[in-house]
């Protein structure tokens, strides 16, 4: 088993109307909340949607060795539309941030964890929606990386960065 790997991860926790980011200090032992950002695309994400921009961003400025992107599984260990959804963003974000590693870690229940975690601190339920997604996100990157710490690996599966095949132009 190796030691742990040294550099910042960022966590991400994708949903349908924002995306909680969260990071993990140098040593990759504790995870932060970061920001809440807008999805700006539908169901097909894209390297230029702002979203995404500004997340690569932050990948960027934060010198980031590898993302995490929670994978929502069902309770069964399948995956659904929500889990297809994630797949996508995680697919568009490699693309966009190579050569920095993206991965895709299991995440079920860590919105309902999120939740919980909030009430117990006394954020009242309409603020929650302001911060639930950073919870999420913490949740998503603290779980990978204790997962890293306790195997020697790093947590999830690796997301390809495939370039997009260039159009055909007209001539």
């Amino acid at each position: 088993m190796r030691g742990p790997r040294l550099g910042v991860r960022i966590g991400v926790d994708v949903g349908s109307v924002r995306v909680g980011v969260a990071r993990s200090d140098p040593s990759g032992l504790l995870a932060t909340p970061v920001a809440t950002l807008a999805r700006t695309a539908g169901d097909l994400p894209d390297v230029q949607d702002a979203d995404v921009v500004t997340l690569a961003g932050i990948v960027h400025d934060e010198a980031a060795i590898e993302v995490v992107v929670g994978l929502p599984r069902t309770l069964a260990g399948g995956e659904g539309a929500a889990a297809a959804k994630a797949r996508q963003y995680a697919a568009v974000l490699a693309r966009r941030i190579a050569p920095v590693a993206v991965r895709l870690v299991d995440e079920r229940l860590t919105t309902v964890d999120a939740h919980r975690a909030l009430r117990e601190s006394g954020v009242a339920g309409r603020r929650q929606r302001a911060v639930v997604d950073q919870a999420a996100a913490v949740i998503i990157l603290q779980s990978a990386l204790d997962e890293e710490r306790s195997t020697g690996r790093p947590p999830g599966s690796p997301v390809a960065h495939k370039r997009r095949k260039p159009r055909q132009g007209r001539e």
